[in-house]
């Protein structure tokens, strides 16, 4: 909880006024990581170690994620913020390989959930750096503030230089206010869904991986029209919206 080993009170409440927080400690201990960091490798090596789709939702293939993803260790920082019924909402392994080209634009995760929920308020993505992760490699980065301002406006962008096909209007964001979320292994970020982020491309011989580990209030409805073979759990408290959960 926050005062203990998780965000201070002070990181707290600067999360709700910028949208994000740096958990500058291990979020695991050494063999509890080692356990994740061999499964991403394994997922990793399944598909071609190239950065793809499939590594969306690896809790779905391979369940062996949910020790970490129900861990207390998460759940202690994310409760602080959101509050005490929680709900998985998604995992992502993401990988950048060494001197690879293509950078992430500018987004909000929020955007291409549109439909799915009742409300995107509560919802935290804590980004666990499973390699060490900096400017040279492509580490996220965010425009502190921005997660108040609604839905963005997205024009096309080039495939060939940007993972996705679209971003957030350039002259809708001051680059200048940029925060880089540099992390060593083990370390994590917390963001709200609603913030504006990417990262540069990865132009280093280091490949820049982590984990997306992200969850909601239970206060926001799961749309299941909108959500077919989506599944979620509820991985602390209650079902407050009437959501369907998986382990409920």
């Amino acid at each position: 909880m926050a005062g203990s080993s998780g965000l201070t009170e002070d990181q707290v409440q600067s999360y709700k006024e910028m949208g994000y927080a740096l958990y500058r400690k291990p979020l695991f201990d050494q063999d509890k990581m080692r356990r994740l960091t061999d499964i991403f490798e394994e997922q990793w090596a399944m598909v071609g170690r190239k950065l793809n789709s499939e590594l969306d939702t690896p809790h779905f293939r391979d369940e062996r994620l949910l020790e970490f993803l129900l861990a207390d260790e998460v759940l202690d920082l994310v409760e602080p913020i959101i509050g005490p019924n929680i709900g998985l909402w998604s995992s992502h392994f993401i990988a950048k390989e060494p001197l690879t080209g293509k950078q992430t634009p500018w987004h909000e995760d929020s955007a291409y959930w549109k439909g799915r929920l009742s409300r995107y308020d509560k919802i935290v993505t804590v980004w666990l750096a499973i390699d060490r992760s900096n400017k040279e490699n492509g580490c996220m980065r965010v425009i502190p503030g921005t997660h108040q301002n609604g839905f963005s406006e997205y024009e096309s962008v080039d495939e060939g230089q940007n993972i996705f096909s679209t971003e957030i209007k350039r002259s809708k964001i001051d680059e200048s206010k940029a925060v880089y979320f540099e992390l060593n292994p083990g370390e994590c970020s917390l963001h709200d869904s609603r913030i504006i982020h990417g990262a540069p491309a990865n132009s280093s011989p280091y490949r820049r991986c982590g984990y997306t580990m992200r969850y909601f209030s239970t206060e926001a409805k799961v749309i299941p029209e909108s959500n077919q073979g989506f599944k979620v759990w509820l991985a602390r408290g209650k079902d407050l919206a009437g959501s369907t959960f998986v382990n409920a």
